[in-house]
């Protein structure tokens, strides 16, 4: 099985959505392919808002997770270093387009649409049972020394 993006620059992370270490969280495993961003989730049962459907915070960690990895890896390749800046959520919006089956498996798919500087604005899709049940738009930014998310990877 290969390393994720996640497994590979933050092996060590304990964030509630993409931290391998995290054995309580979500635990997403983000791939490049193709030039956007993918990743497979299953669900459990503790996940749900109700019997069959997927928690509305839920899918919001999904894609804000899935998202921000997108935007720090494709920093880091634009950049051309060897290690992800750390990056942090500077806005987010999700559109919960229809109910999301807790039993499907979940595809997230996320592109970088414009990167400059620090910065990158990222349109990702949540996908179940070959629908798309929710869409987010985030800007994520590389914080400096100072802030309480530097160096956390």
């Amino acid at each position: 099985m290969s390393k994720s993006i996640q497994e590979t620059y933050a092996p060590e992370s304990i964030c509630f959505g993409c931290g391998p270490a995290n054995e309580k969280g979500l635990r997403i495993r983000s791939f490049e392919k193709d030039g956007e961003y993918v990743c497979e989730w299953r669900a459990d049962n503790h996940h749900e808002a109700f019997p069959g459907m997927l928690n509305g915070g839920i899918i919001g960690s999904l894609l804000d997770c899935h998202s921000n990895w997108a935007a720090a890896h494709y920093m880091m390749k634009a950049k051309g270093s060897g290690k992800p800046e750390c990056t942090v959520t500077a806005s987010y919006s999700i559109k919960l387009l229809r109910p999301t089956p807790s039993d499907a498996l979940i595809h997230l798919r996320a592109r970088v649409v414009e990167s400059e500087g620090d910065r990158a604005t990222v349109e990702a899709e949540l996908i179940a049972n070959d629908k798309v049940c929710a869409t987010c738009k985030g800007v994520f930014v590389a914080v400096k020394e100072g802030h309480p998310a530097y160096h956390r990877w």
